[in-house]
Formats: structure tokens, C-alpha cells, sequence
């Protein structure tokens, strides 16, 4: 289904890059966006992770330089039954995190030092979990493509100014056309973003809570996320909204409604969910009370490291000296104490 899904969506933005080409310049200009939409879906499905990544000034970690975040990573993986993805740290006080990459071979997930600092242990191992839930059911793929993609069709509707507006470059329907690309397609890339379904935060939600073993350690964790993303900027995602969508919390100021634009469900919704989750799938969640990082006791099961939710993980392993930056982003206590 998501092969199929991916497909129907590089097929729409072929479409919609012709559409904007054809109220540019007219026929000419309708092929010329076509091509520039064959070369994108290209580009964007061997390259829009690495990409992602950039943007996000990520850096690549492993046991040597992050050691607890790799080995969570590390535990996750091998109980989700999926290779070991590349790790990335992102310098970013915000805490968010993703995943990119076609395939689960070819996976990367990526936090950032404020998750690792504002989150403990359990918590980031249940978001982490939710990364994983998404290269298991290939939903990365499709979610890179269409950060490209998006940032692709609004920087055209961008540059419609400067290459329509007259009859005379075969425009057919002159300034007005171009005044239509311009406010359409910017729009359209939004609604492509929406496109990308919000059920699927809610399947990762769910899949990442059976993989890390407790639905009240992602609760908590969504909780915190979204109440720290709202306080804190995010420059990098600023820059690139087109990206937003494929954080677990939405990284830009302003989303906090579960209306028609958002590109990601409500907070609230998504930890009731959970909530239910952890009751025993209730058909109706009852209002969201703030979860905190003790109320896995509640509900005890297996954890990444075959531990009980209601005990204590693995003691954290010896920190290094260095990071990738050569200094400790998390300060002197490190990031779970």
C-alpha cells in the first residue's frame, strides 16, 4: 500500500508541476515543469534524506561518542526486528526527532540534544520507538519525498512571477495565470503535505509503543515535546517548513489546533490514544491528564532491554570525553540525570 500510495503522490506532484508550468508559460512552460518534475521525483528519492539531514545540521553518532542514545537505538532495532539505522544528533535545544530514508536498509533517525536533555531515559526510548514504527512500515519514503517535493512546487509558484505574466512568453492566461500559480501553488504544497495521512502518527504512535513496551512512556513524552516546541523555536525547521511534518511534533510556532491545515494530529488526541492504549484499547478515551515519567509503574510490561516497565533500565554507560561538536550539548550531569 505505501509503494502504491508513493507512487500516487509523485504522480500528483507531476501533475501539479505541469498545471503550474501550463498557467506560467503555457504549453512550453507545462513541458518544462515536467521534466523539472521527473528530474525532483528523481533526485528527491535517492538523495531527500540526505537532504533532511543537512538541513537539520545532523550529525552521524555511535557507540564511541553517544553511547546511551546508540544503544537505545541499538535495542529498539533489534526488537522491532529491523536493521540498525543510521544515528544522527541534531545541536538543537528543541526536543523533536525523525526519520528519513527509502527504505529500512537505507533508514537514519535523528534527535536532538534538547530531547536528549528535557526527556528521561524511558521517554526517549518510546520516541525513538515511534521513529522506528515508521521506517517498519516505510513510512520515510513517502515523507522525504514530500519534504522535497513541497519545497520544490512553492519555490515554482515563487519563481511564477519572474517568468509569466504576458502573452508574450505563451502565457494563455497572462498576469492573471501567474497570479493563480503564484497563490496556488504554495497552497497545494501545504494540502500535500496534509496529504501525507495523520493516521500514520497515530499507527506509529501505536507501533512505537508496542515496540518499546509502555504507551504511557510516549504519552509523557509527546506531552513534554509539545509543550517545550511551543517555547522553543526551531530555526532550522523555520527556514524549511516544507520538513515540518516529518518531526513527531510539529517543530513550527502556531500548530497547536487539530483543524484542517495541521500537519499533524492533536497532541491531546494522540496521547488519549495511548492512554486507551495502556487501559486495554477503551473504546473511548476519557479527558487527557498530563502524564508523568513514573506512571509506567500503572502498567507494567516488557521494555526494549526485556526489563519491566515498573524497573529501573540499564545503568548508563560511561559518557566520552568528546562529542561531535568536542563539547558535552547536554551539560555536566549528562542527559538523563
Amino acid at each position: 500500500m505505501n509503494t502504491l500510495r508513493t507512487a500516487m503522490l509523485l504522480a500528483a506532484m507531476t501533475a501539479l508541476f505541469m498545471g503550474v508550468g501550463f498557467l506560467i508559460g503555457g504549453t512550453g512552460g507545462m513541458m518544462i515543469a515536467l521534466l523539472i518534475a521527473a528530474g525532483t521525483n528523481l533526485f528527491s528519492y535517492w538523495n531527500a534524506d540526505k537532504m533532511v539531514l543537512s538541513m537539520n545540521r545532523a550529525v552521524e553518532v555511535d557507540e564511541k561518542n553517544a553511547p546511551e542514545y546508540y544503544a537505545i537505538v541499538q535495542a529498539l532495532a533489534q526488537r522491532a526486528g529491523l536493521p540498525m539505522p543510521k544515528t544522527y544528533l541534531i545541536d538543537n535545544p528543541q526536543p523533536n526527532a525523525f526519520a528519513t530514508g527509502r527504505n529500512p536498509e537505507n533508514a537514519a533517525v535523528a534527535a536532538s540534544t534538547g530531547l536528549l536533555q528535557r526527556l528521561s531515559h524511558e521517554e526517549v526510548a518510546a520516541v525513538m520507538a515511534h521513529e522506528l514504527a515508521h521506517v517498519q512500515h516505510r513510512d520515510t519514503l513517502t515523507m522525504t519525498v514530500v519534504a522535497t517535493l513541497a519545497g520544490a512546487i512553492s519555490m515554482l509558484g515563487n519563481f511564477a512571477f519572474f517568468f509569466g505574466g504576458s502573452r508574450d512568453n505563451n502565457n494563455p492566461f497572462g498576469f492573471v495565470g501567474v497570479l493563480v500559480a503564484m497563490l496556488v501553488a504554495p497552497f497545494a504544497a501545504m494540502i500535500v503535505q496534509m496529504a501525507v495521512s495523520r493516521t500514520r502518527e497515530y499507527e506509529a504512535d501505536r507501533r512505537g509503543a508496542e515496540i518499546v513496551g509502555n504507551p504511557l512512556w510516549l504519552a509523557s513524552a509527546l506531552d513534554k515535546i509539545a509543550r517545550s516546541a511551543e517555547r522553543i523555536p526551531n530555526p532550522d525547521a523555520e527556514r524549511n517548513p516544507a520538513m515540518a511534518h516529518l518531526f513527531i511534533i510539529n517543530p513550527l510556532s502556531g500548530e497547536r489546533m487539530d483543524n484542517l491545515f495541521s500537519t499533524h494530529p492533536n497532541t491531546d488526541n494522540r496521547i488519549a490514544a495511548l492512554q486507551a492504549m495502556a487501559r486495554g484499547g477503551a473504546s473511548q478515551a476519557t479527558p487527557r491528564q498530563a502524564p508523568t515519567p513514573r506512571q509506567e509503574d500503572e502498567q507494567p510490561s516488557a521494555g526494549p532491554w526485556g526489563e519491566a516497565a515498573g524497573r529501573q533500565p540499564p545503568a548508563e554507560p560511561a559518557r566520552p570525553k568528546s562529542n561531535p561538536w568536542g563539547r558535552n550539548p547536554t551539560g555536566p550531569k549528562g542527559p538523563w540525570q
